[in-house]
């Protein structure tokens, strides 16, 4: 079972472009993360820049209309992520437990969609999927 451990670190939503965060703590998830390398569930992990250097494109209008960052009607925002591979979502919430965040972050866990999830018909529907993820994987 695939599962990405989101990252949402409260008061990021108004953090300036120039933040950079603390080296100790960076120095503290770094072990973090090579203990779920060596452990061979980290499949990719990614930290990801203040939202005030983002854009956001809605559809509301049947258009796209792109906002730029930052967003003010943010309450919470993701400052990266993890992809693991395990075998259970108690493992997966077994392996946030062990994450050395600080009081002001929360992990999500949310198990990846399998296409074996699905019934026959949107799987059908989504034939070539598998073909598209692994070519996009590759690069």
């Amino acid at each position: 079972m695939r599962f990405m451990m989101l990252m949402i670190p409260h008061g990021y939503e108004t953090a300036p472009p120039d933040t950079m965060p603390d080296p100790a703590r960076v120095a503290a998830m770094m072990k973090y993360n090579e203990a779920l390398k060596d452990a061979g569930v980290l499949i990719t992990l990614d930290g990801l820049h203040p939202p005030s250097t983002g854009a956001r494109v809605s559809f509301a209008s049947g258009k796209p209309v792109v906002t730029d960052g930052p967003f003010t009607e943010a309450k919470e925002v993701l400052g990266g992520y993890w992809m693991i591979e395990v075998k259970s979502r108690e493992e997966a919430i077994g392996w946030a437990k062990q994450c050395p965040a600080s009081n002001n972050e929360i992990i999500e866990i949310r198990q990846v969609q399998e296409m074996a999830d699905f019934p026959a018909d949107v799987q059908e529907a989504a034939a070539g999927f598998a073909e598209l993820r692994e070519r996009s994987v590759r690069r």
